[in-house]
């Protein structure tokens, strides 16, 4: 497989990206989700939005792939900070700086603006985005997310699911993907486990960092409720979500799309937290609709 892999600098990091088709077409940028590489974006669904005419890019965020890692940062103290302790150690980095980093990418890239979509941690970040750098975003897509850690929260198999020991070789990093994948994947859609694996070999060999997605993992646990702030925005927005969604569960969605005025709910039956095969049409036809309303309004090409 050919490595199409760039490295853009961001402030103080460098960002790995890629970009899929013509560099003339209006700009679609994937933000993907907590502990997952760009390559949690699949190639074909990429190309296949491509297709349609954007310049669709995909990149690893901080802490993860061929990004910029943190490592002298350490471990954080995952469990008291979702306890509350008053004792335990900030973080070194919130969803704000993720957001940041993403504003920084654009600016790498020559890049004005972007239609923005999401997924789970992404859409966090797409949100802050949204909410912090305006016109940065042509539109907002935010999938199976939320605007806050008190809606949407998971089930406690699919919290137990993200805590599994951390894989020591390639192997197991394949048998602790289908395990989690199997609680927290569509109930009404088959498992690719092929695939899986074919991401789990590839994730572990480009960088696995178990302490950088505790990082990524805390950055959320700490960032404050966006709630307020989608209230104010006037950003095209679509939010999809899976009905059967055990680890961001459905009121995520809903409470996203009711606190961002005009935006629209997409819930899809039998879809868990990841991106099935068999739903790449109804999701690519969702995104291209949405951001090709959006280029027609003036305000998104801003």
């Amino acid at each position: 497989m050919t490595d199409r892999t760039q490295r853009a600098p961001v402030g103080d990091l460098e960002i790995a990206y890629e970009t899929f088709g013509d560099s003339g077409d209006p700009p679609l940028l994937l933000v993907m989700g907590l502990a997952t590489q760009m390559l949690g974006w699949d190639e074909r669904f990429c190309t296949l939005l491509a297709d349609h005419g954007f310049l669709v890019i995909r990149f690893d965020n901080r802490d993860i792939g061929l990004s910029t890692h943190f490592a002298d940062a350490g471990v954080p103290d995952v469990g008291a900070l979702l306890g509350g302790s008053a004792n335990a150690a900030a973080p070194p980095y919130t969803l704000v700086d993720m957001a940041r980093d993403t504003d920084g990418l654009l600016d790498a890239l020559g890049l004005e603006s972007a239609h923005v979509v999401g997924a789970s941690m992404g859409g966090m970040i797409a949100q802050q985005l949204a909410i912090g750098h305006r016109r940065r975003v042509r539109s907002l897509t935010s999938i199976m997310s939320t605007p806050s850690r008190e809606v949407g929260q998971a089930r406690p198999e699919a919290m137990a699911a993200l805590f599994l020991p951390p894989p020591a070789d390639s192997d197991q990093a394949v048998e602790r993907s289908h395990q989690v994948y199997r609680v927290i994947g569509s109930p009404g859609y088959p498992l690719d486990e092929p695939r899986l694996a074919e991401v789990a070999r590839r994730s572990f060999a480009r960088g696995h960092d178990p302490a950088g997605v505790a990082r990524q993992f805390s950055a959320i646990v700490v960032s404050p409720d966006r709630t307020p702030g989608l209230r104010e925005l006037d950003v095209p927005t679509l939010v999809i979500h899976g009905e059967d969604d055990p680890l961001v569960q459905v009121d995520g969605g809903r409470a996203t799309a009711d606190a961002v005025p005009g935006s629209r709910l997409v819930v899809i039956p039998g879809m868990g937290h990841n991106l099935p095969e068999p739903l790449w049409p109804r999701l690519v036809e969702e995104i291209v609709t949405h951001a090709r309303s959006a280029e027609r309004t003036p305000a998104a090409r801003l």
